[in-house]
């Protein structure tokens, strides 16, 4: 028996009404959907509002464009999967820390989880995970500031070789704005 559960619905955040173009249905076959774009996604930590993340994917870090979201919480705050999908590499960067990357169930994307404090108990690669179950905890690992605790969440469009390392950065916001 694992022992990190799903997370409940009722912690997990609710979606914000905006007027939106409807959002791609997670659980609609690839058909039915815009090839190029991504499933509907959850906010990736528990408890924390769509309100409440802003979109920075194009912002400078350094000499870099951060290609990425981060979504700020307490140290030790769970992350959940976004979507449904399988775990295809646990790994440790000096920039990312403890990371976790994960393809949407088509694998088309890439969901990539970084700065992890800790790993889910029994989280391991090829392991199939839920929308919403828990899959490690909200840290400060690798180059993040010690003093802020926060995920740093991105989407990764895969190549025809569908790498982990390796694809075009797709800005999730719209697909966690999305409804």
């Amino acid at each position: 028996m694992r022992a990190d559960p799903v997370v409940p619905p009722e912690v997990i955040a609710p979606i914000a009404t905006e007027t939106a173009p409807p959002p791609v249905v997670a659980n609609e076959p690839p058909s039915m959907r815009d090839p190029d774009a991504p499933r509907a996604l959850i906010v990736p930590v528990a408890g924390i509002a769509r309100s409440e993340i802003r979109d920075m994917f194009d912002e400078t870090r350094g000499s870099r464009r951060h290609e990425a979201i981060d979504i700020l919480a307490p140290a030790g705050t769970p992350v959940i999967a976004t979507d449904d999908g399988e775990v295809k590499k646990l790994f440790t960067s000096k920039p990312g820390g403890l990371t976790v990357y994960q393809f949407d169930p088509d694998q088309r994307f890439c969901y990539y989880y970084a700065h992890l404090d800790r790993y889910a108990a029994g989280l391991h690669e090829g392991q199939l995970l839920h929308r919403g179950e828990v899959l490690g905890y909200v840290g400060t690992t690798g180059n993040a500031p010690k003093d802020t605790p926060h995920l740093h969440f991105a989407l990764i469009r895969l190549d025809m070789e569908r790498r982990w390392w390796k694809g075009t950065y797709v800005n999730p916001y719209p697909s966690l704005a999305a409804r």
